[in-house]
Parts: structure tokens; sequence; C-alpha cells
């Protein structure tokens, strides 16, 4: 029976079948150079591209493996919380498969935590191999996140980092859906504290955030630590509300002195057009935090495990010591 690991690694894995190899040597001459014990936690989030069989063929050779396999794919950041909900380590390292964020930089993460840090993040000084809108729209992101929320999230920072022990049993408390857990991380508070580094290139394959991914993350970041969304349209609705009080004297006056530029059916619809948006905006800001309530209220698990093998060995093993 394996024992309880000082260290706990967690890469949520998704159609990462070129990467994993790489990503297995390297994190594993990292870890034991350290000299302590440590885990692997492997996530599998629905690939279909033989990441799964590698991930468990890996398992079969080394015990360090801990292989969790998702009946389908649930998301990036669902895949990590099954790692967290997983992981047994006193410092837990979450870390993506892609080696953008090179398995060195944890002996850094590590450090810091030895100094008494209980959250250590890893901050982007550099960036290899992305595009000019990738990085601005990363900066942007960041900046409004500040702006808007009560989180002081770090800049250029992603969910690469080490929680200690503290840290994940309180995130593991904190069951709600849509989940932004580098938010949610700041905002548990603990000693906090900040490692640069320089990000790779992608190793091998395509990057598994596309647009669309990022559109829903950034949606999940605001709505999840912000109200002003809701703000917002309230603003929109006094803002109409005023162009409309200082509309009515402007046609009086101008019907009185005879002039006639607001005559026509063009007036009206324009008019009617800018409100029925900003209704259909702000009906659309109140749905967003409906559906949250809505995914709340159902309470379905976050995910679901296909096989749950840490289980089965444990049990393997108590009934071997039967």
């Amino acid at each position: 029976m394996r024992g309880k690991p000082i260290y706990t690694i967690i890469a949520p894995i998704y159609n990462e079948i070129d990467n994993i190899q790489a990503l297995y040597d390297r994190v594993s001459a990292v870890m034991d150079g350290t000299g302590e014990s440590w885990e692997f936690v492997m996530v599998d989030d629905g690939s279909s591209d033989g990441s799964t069989a590698a991930i468990l063929d890996l398992a079969a050779k080394d015990d360090k493996i801990v292989p969790v396999i998702f009946a389908r794919n649930f998301g990036h950041q669902i895949a990590v919380t099954a790692g967290l909900d997983r992981s047994q380590g006193e410092a837990v390292i979450i870390i993506d498969a892609d080696l953008q964020d090179p398995p060195e930089v944890i002996l850094q993460l590590i450090e810091k935590w030895r100094e008494g840090y209980e959250v250590v993040y890893a901050v982007r000084s550099k960036r290899e191999g992305e595009s000019w809108f990738k990085l601005f729209s990363a900066a942007a992101f960041y900046r409004l996140i500040q702006r808007i929320t009560d989180i002081n999230l770090p800049m250029d920072t992603g969910d690469f980092r080490l929680l200690d022990r503290k840290v994940v049993q309180v995130l593991n408390g904190m069951r709600e859906k849509h989940r932004f857990l580098r938010g949610m991380s700041v905002w548990v508070g603990f000693r906090q504290t900040g490692v640069e580094y320089e990000r790779a290139e992608r190793f091998a394959g395509e990057t598994k955030y596309p647009l669309k991914k990022m559109f829903r993350l950034a949606s999940d970041a605001i709505t999840g630590f912000s109200y002003f969304p809701l703000q917002l349209a309230t603003y929109l609705g006094f803002f109409v509300a005023g162009l409309s009080i200082l509309a009515i004297p402007a046609v009086v006056i101008l019907r009185m002195t005879g002039s006639h530029p607001l005559l026509g059916q063009a007036t009206t619809l324009i008019a009617v057009l800018f409100l029925g948006g900003v209704q259909l905006i702000s009906l659309g800001i109140l749905g967003a935090y409906i559906g949250r309530l809505y995914d709340e209220a159902r309470d379905r698990p976050l995910y679901i495990v296909r096989e749950d093998l840490e289980v089965k060995q444990e049990q393997a093993d108590k009934t071997a010591g039967e």
C-alpha cells in the first residue's frame, strides 16, 4: 500500500497523447530529485486520442501515478478539481500537460512553500509562441478582473501554482459548478506569493483553449466574483431614462419653433431599437446569473469518473490484508 506523499502533482489531460510521456519524464526527474515522496494525479478529461491508454500504461508501471478517468469531457477547471479531490500531499502543484509551464519551476514553488507561503503562483515574465491577440486579450482580461471584482488576481498568472493542504481542503469544500480556480485560490486568502518564470512554447499538439473556451472562462470569472454586470444593466437603464427626459423638452422646443427634424418613422424606429437593445442586454446579463443559480440548485455532481482505479486499489489492498 502506497504511503501518504509529501507532494501531489495534478495534470488535467485532454487529447495530449504526444505530451504525456515527456510530461511524465520531466516531472519524475524533478520530483525524484527532491528525495521526498510524491504522487502524480493524471486526470483524463474524456480524451479520444489514446491518452487514456497511455495514462493507464504509466500507472501500471509506476505506482506513483494516480489515474482519474472521466466518463466524458467535463472541462479543464473540473478536471483540476477532480485532481484536488484525489490529492493526498501536503503541498499540491497544478500543472498543464502541454509543458508550456516547465516542471523544473516546481522546485522554486516548493522553496517558497518551505518558507511558509501557502499559495505560490507562477508569474509569466515571458510567453513564447503566443499570438499578439492572445497576449492582448490576456492582459485586458486580468486588468478587467482586477477593476470589477473584489479579488486581487495577480497579473500574468494561470493555474500553474502550489497549494498548501490547508488551502486545498478549503477549495474542496467549495463545490460551485462554474469554477475559476485561480480566482478561488486568491479569494480564500492565506499567505501568498509569486515566482516568475518564462513560459515555453507548447511541446506538441494544439491548444485546448480556443477563443470560445477563453470567453467562457472569462464569463465564469466575472459572474463568479462580481456583481458589476448586474450594476451595468442598472446604469444602462438610468442612461436611457436620462436620454428620454432630456429628449422631451428638446422635442417640445423644436415643435414650438416650427422645426420638424424629428418627423417620420425613422426616429421612432431608432428609439425603439435602442431601447430594445438595452433591454435585451440587461435580460442576457440577468440570464447568466439565473443560469448559475439553476445549475447550483440542480446540484449535479461536478464530474463522473468512469473507473475509480484508486478506490479499487484500496479495496484490493484491504482484501489482501484480511
